[in-house]
Parts: C-alpha cells; structure tokens; sequence
C-alpha cells in the first residue's frame, strides 16, 4: 500500500484491513487510516481489531495498527530485585495503596501533562481525554493507582477488550510509582488467565521490564472478537501483598469468558 494512498474514514464508517496498513517503507509504519470518530462504539471496534487512535493537537484522527510490537507477556515480567524491595516496603509501609478506578480522570490528566524525554508535547489531547473518559464509564478503560497518604503519585490507564489488554499511558511523581502500578495490572491479569498486555510502542523502559516485540496480529487474532465480556473491579486497597504473592505464582490457565477487571463502581 502506498502512503498517498491512506484511507480517510467518515464517522461509522468500517476499518479497511489491517493488511492495508503502511510497511516498513512507508512514512509512517502502522499507520492504518484517518477520520472516523472516537465515540465509545468505534474505540471498541478498533481495540477488538487490534487497531488504536494516536494523534496530535492539530491532527486529524488517525488510527495505528503496526505489526510487529511491543507486547508484555505477563509470565515473563521481571521483577527485578530492586522492583522486589519496593513492592515489599510499600506493602508494609502504612497510607501505601494500590486502588483500581478510583481516579481514572486524574490518572489520564496526569499522563498527558507528564513530561516525556524527547517529546515536547502529547498524544493525550482533550479530544482522547473526553474518549477514554467515555469508554471508562462504559467499562472499558480502566486505572490502577499508586497512593501513599491519600495522594495519587502513580499509575497507568489501559483498555480491556475480551481477553486483550491494551496498556495506554503511565505516569509518576514518586520514584517507582508507575512500576507498581504495572506490577499490579501484571499481577491482575495473572489472576484472571490473561496473558498479554499490548504495549504498543517499543520503549527501552518496558523492554527492561519484559516487553518484547511480537507478530501481534498472530497472537490475537480472533481472541478479542471471541471473548467480548469485559468491566471493572471496585477500587481495591491493600493490593501490594496480592501483586508480591500472584507475581511469584506461575499463571493461572486461561479460564473461558473471565475478565481482567469486574465492574462495580462506588
């Protein structure tokens, strides 16, 4: 497929197949189609098709499926020995909390406006924060928090679409925040018999912490269109020992229709 050759979608309008996506000659490998919307309805047609919205201020929508990418298999996290440490002494240390969908709002905010090396800007516009805000309240993005002393110093936001989680964004404001965040979301998904968490872009950070790249689309194809039931824990506090304990188990088999996350809100 030629670069001028992208495809322009109206609001509704289906996604051309991922085949159509640019190669690795074009300007901007992964790169799939423009337009569309990013309604809750379209956010979860792209997701299931392993297809996600990335875009500037000043751009219109564009929609990125790249193959192969970065992907974290959850039996392979490393938690490394100082990873170890920290999640020991948070779990321990009194006010330290990890807590799902308490702050989901705060969480995005807090990724776009996080400083990023190499970036002067970011993809987290106000058009993507009103979107994923939508698809959270539809139970479908989600937030895992890092507290101490009742502020949030951390966390990550991420999509679950039947049995695929896509990680979006992290941030932090303490040294490690956002590690225990992930190392929470690992231990969740190693819970429920998930075993991969999308990352997406290929970043030095999350290769040291296992991510790898992969043929995503041989990995997932049909899983997400097969198993579609998805939601949102209740905010859950006191997850530190949890995270230690289900990170030195191995993984739990994959059990038919589970979620990541179950949806209650409070």
């Amino acid at each position: 497929m030629s670069a001028s050759a992208l495809p322009y979608l109206a609001p509704g309008e289906p996604f051309p197949p991922l085949a159509q996506a640019w190669g690795a000659a074009d300007p901007a490998p992964g790169l799939l189609a423009g337009g569309g919307a990013l309604d809750v309805a379209t956010l979860r047609r792209a997701y299931a098709g392993c297809i996600f919205p990335w875009f500037s201020e000043g751009q219109p929508i564009l929609w990125w499926s790249p193959d192969p990418r970065m992907v974290l298999e959850v039996e392979r996290f490393r938690l490394h020995r100082s990873l170890r440490k920290t999640l020991t002494r948070f779990a321990r240390t009194p006010g330290c909390e990890i807590r799902i969908d308490s702050g989901f709002d705060a969480v995005i905010r807090a990724c776009s406006s996080a400083p990023r090396p190499g970036q002067s800007g970011t993809w987290i516009v106000p058009a993507m924060i009103e979107a994923y805000v939508a698809l959270h309240r539809a139970g479908l993005a989600h937030s895992v928090e890092t507290w101490i002393d009742g502020e949030l110093v951390g966390g990550l936001y991420a999509v679950a679409i039947g049995r695929a989680v896509f990680g979006e964004s992290m941030f932090a404001r303490r040294a490690d925040a956002s590690k225990l965040a992930l190392a929470a979301l690992v231990a969740l998904c190693r819970a429920q018999g998930m075993a991969v968490i999308d990352c997406q872009q290929n970043t030095a950070h999350l290769a040291s912490l296992g991510g790898r790249v992969r043929n995503w689309r041989h990995m997932w194809r049909g899983r997400a269109r097969n198993q579609r039931r998805s939601g949102v824990s209740r905010p859950y506090t006191g997850a530190s020992f949890c995270t230690i304990h289900a990170l030195e188990q191995p993984p739990r088999p994959a059990r038919a229709n589970a979620a990541v996350l179950r949806h209650r809100r409070v």
